[in-house]
């Protein structure tokens, strides 16, 4: 974790652009979490306003029809009136026809009836006796008339001894509207009372014209939310029943008439137009086909509600609403508000983070594109670099080799005048990991002094950003060219190479480390100082801390790691399990290697090799050159490479030990190896430090399962 960390660190330090990508990130979690609690608190205030008002309304309406209904009922039981109602429903005395319209009882109940129409501003009234005919009224055209459609049920309540409300519905008679124009269909509202005798039967129907669009819609508009917002009432058939506060939007949009005639009270139906009228939409069914809103059919169904996710209102556009029904007098009322201003705060909201999402994406795109320019700038500035063969105070020479992380060129340091190989990261592979490589190959080299370990001089970065570490210069050849180019070599020879490789091994391993990459393209033989044959192990980057607490200073396993000919089994099993023993493993596959000419294991295929390693036990030295070798180095040989690491000899002293004790051990002497440079060293020779990043086959290294050239 702490390893994860830490690189997670190192990536957000140098890659600046993905700040303001967290940052929209964290952004909008926050603004989520902000937007869904504002909403939340808004849905529960629109909804509590909402019903609230609607209250409020329906408590207003409701006190003021109870009054009417009280006038009207007092005015039903008033004695004279009584009196004249009983006389004109008097079957024997009651004249019939045009005598009925004449009749002196008529005239009579009308000036008894006067003060309270005066005084209360009733418009009118109608009398109904036992059989719904009107036997007085103060439109002379209605008298004489029988069953009138809209009062049939409100009538038959009256005569059960009720006192109830006739809904708005539009006057069958000439009647003046609210210009004083003399019109039918005009809309008119009664509150009906009935009439009873001295032995408290109903004998009539009283019934006083209310104007509905006066104190009915008045009520209704007084309070209200918003620009948008208003209360209505609708009656059974979901038809509004006082006026709207929008009649000139409602004209333009083609819900009503046009004229100064028509108004929305009886002309509106609160049907659902499937689109958005107020948007200039047009809908494809006509409104009789068209579905009643979720509003009108809950409340004709007689729920009350509220809805404030939104729905599509009697003008198609989505609207907020509160609603009941009132059964006492057969009104459904509704106050709603326009969901768009109902949610203009939560919306400014949501455009100020767009706004903030916007700003921070242009942040990151423009830090992204400055650094991508940046980047190709340093990456001109270092190719510039190293086409003038200047790396800080180390002028470049020939290139030497490279391999798939890093080039090396044979240099000089400006005031030393010492010939050293210098290793740089290739340009074009530079990345964080190869940073993290490369800089621990050097750090881990740098503790380890022994003599046959290639000895760092220098380490460092130029103003270009060119990592680069100065080491020692080996004017020699690998062991892989060596076999490549002079095949097998001598059991003298290949003792005295295996020993110093141990020599250097033990030096590391004692220090809690392993190498996990010994493979004869990592070991350079040389002639220095006069001492031909040296041995300098090289390449310590993939090197591993036994000790944990070490671990996050070096390199972490957790993957296949190596290179697969000299790969030990438990490095292909368990990796995190690799031990010193493991590098004896290679130690073993490198001298087999330098004996026969030949690997331990050869195959076409990676996964068969790993399975030959883990599995197959290796061919002895003797079989394989099909002549006899010295038993005490082929049992050395085959001992290190043991699949189970405890029979492997336990450390590279043990193994060095038991090299020097072979019969073969000091054939090769300080004479033939001074005889063998001096054959081969004019022209034949190379300064070789690559490991074999030119060649096919299996010489390569696998790291974290990956297979990459070696350096």
């Amino acid at each position: 974790m702490s390893r994860s960390m830490s690189r997670t660190g190192m990536f957000l330090k140098k890659q600046l652009w993905i700040w303001p990508v967290i940052a929209v990130v964290v952004l909008a979690i926050i603004g989520y979490a902000v937007r869904s609690a504002v909403e939340s608190t808004m849905k529960a205030n629109l909804a509590t306003e909402l019903q609230t008002l609607l209250a409020v309304d329906v408590a207003a309406l409701e006190t003021w029809l109870d009054q009417q209904l009280s006038i009207v009922g007092a005015e039903a039981q008033d004695a004279d009136v009584r009196k004249t109602v009983l006389e004109l429903t008097d079957e024997e005395k009651q004249p019939t026809g045009p005598a009925l319209v004449q009749s002196p009882l008529h005239k009579q109940l009308r000036r008894e009836l006067s003060p309270t129409l005066l005084t209360h501003d009733f418009a009118g009234y109608l009398l109904f006796d036992q059989s719904q005919r009107v036997v007085s009224a103060s439109n002379d055209e209605l008298i004489g008339r029988n069953g009138l459609s809209q009062f049939e049920s409100n009538v038959s309540r009256g005569l059960r001894g009720e006192t109830t409300l006739c809904p708005p519905f539009a006057s069958p008679v000439v009647t003046k509207d609210r210009d004083g124009k003399l019109r039918t269909g005009v809309p008119v509202m009664y509150l009906c009372a009935p009439v009873r005798d001295d032995s408290f039967q109903v004998v009539a129907v009283l019934a006083l014209e209310v104007r509905p669009d006066r104190d009915f819609t008045r009520i209704l508009q007084l309070a209200r939310l918003g620009e948008t917002g208003e209360t209505y009432a609708f009656n059974r058939d979901a038809v509004m029943v006082s006026n709207s506060r929008f009649e000139d939007k409602l004209k333009q949009i083609g819900l009503l008439t046009d004229d100064d005639e028509t108004h929305s009270m009886l002309n509106v139906q609160l049907r659902n137009p499937q689109v958005d009228m107020t948007a200039g939409e047009r809908p494809e069914l006509r409104r009789s086909k068209q579905p009643l809103t979720n509003m009108a059919a809950s409340a004709i169904a007689g729920h009350s509600g509220v809805n404030v996710e939104g729905y599509s209102d009697y003008r198609g556009a989505r609207t907020v609403s509160a609603w009941t029904w009132m059964p006492k007098f057969e009104l459904g009322v509704a106050t709603k508000m326009d969901y768009a201003e109902a949610y203009r705060p939560l919306n400014i909201l949501r455009w100020t983070f767009w706004g903030l999402y916007s700003l921070l994406g242009a942040s990151a795109i423009a830090i992204f594109v400055f650094t991508v320019i940046v980047a190709r700038l340093q990456r001109t500035a270092q190719k510039a670099a190293m086409e003038a063969k200047q790396l800080g105070q180390y002028s470049l020479e020939q290139k030497l080799g490279s391999g798939g992380m890093g080039v090396v060129y044979k240099g000089h340091h400006a005031m030393l005048r010492r010939p050293t190989a210098i290793k740089m990261l290739d340009v074009d592979k530079t990345n964080e990991d190869s940073i993290r490589r490369f800089e621990r190959e050097v750090q881990i080299t740098c503790q380890l002094n022994h003599p046959n370990t290639v000895a760092i001089y220098d380490f460092g970065r130029t103003p270009e950003g060119l990592f680069y570490y100065a080491m020692e210069y080996l004017d020699g050849i690998d062991l892989q060219n060596l076999v490549d180019r002079h095949g097998p070599q001598s059991e003298g020879r290949v003792i005295s190479i295996l020993t110093q490789v141990c020599g250097s091994l033990f030096e590391a391993h004692s220090l809690g480390l392993v190498h996990r990459d010994i493979k004869p393209a990592n070991i350079m033989l040389n002639r220095r100082g006069g001492v031909p044959d040296l041995v300098k192990v090289l390449d310590f980057g993939l090197v591993k801390a036994i000790d944990e607490a070490r671990k996050g200073q070096t390199s972490s396993s957790g993957g296949l790691t190596g290179t697969p000919l000299y790969m030990s089994p438990e490095a292909i099993q368990r990796p995190d399990s690799v031990d010193a023993r493991g590098d004896l493993y290679a130690v073993g596959a490198v001298g087999y290697f330098l004996l026969t000419g030949t690997p331990v294991f050869r195959s076409e295929s990676v996964v068969e090799l790993c399975r030959q390693h883990v599995l197959q036990a290796p061919e002895p030295p003797s079989e394989r050159l099909g002549r006899s070798v010295t038993p005490e180095l082929e049992a050395a040989l085959l001992a290190c490479l043991e699949k189970d690491p405890s029979r492997r000899p336990q450390t590279a002293r043990e193994l060095a030990v038991r090299l020097e004790k072979c019969a073969t051990a000091h054939e090769w002497s300080m004479e033939k190896a001074d005889g063998w440079w001096s054959r081969y060293s004019s022209g034949t020779l190379t300064a070789t430090l690559n490991s074999s990043a030119s060649r096919s086959g299996f010489d390569q290294t696998i790291i974290g399962g990956k297979v990459v050239n070696g350096d």
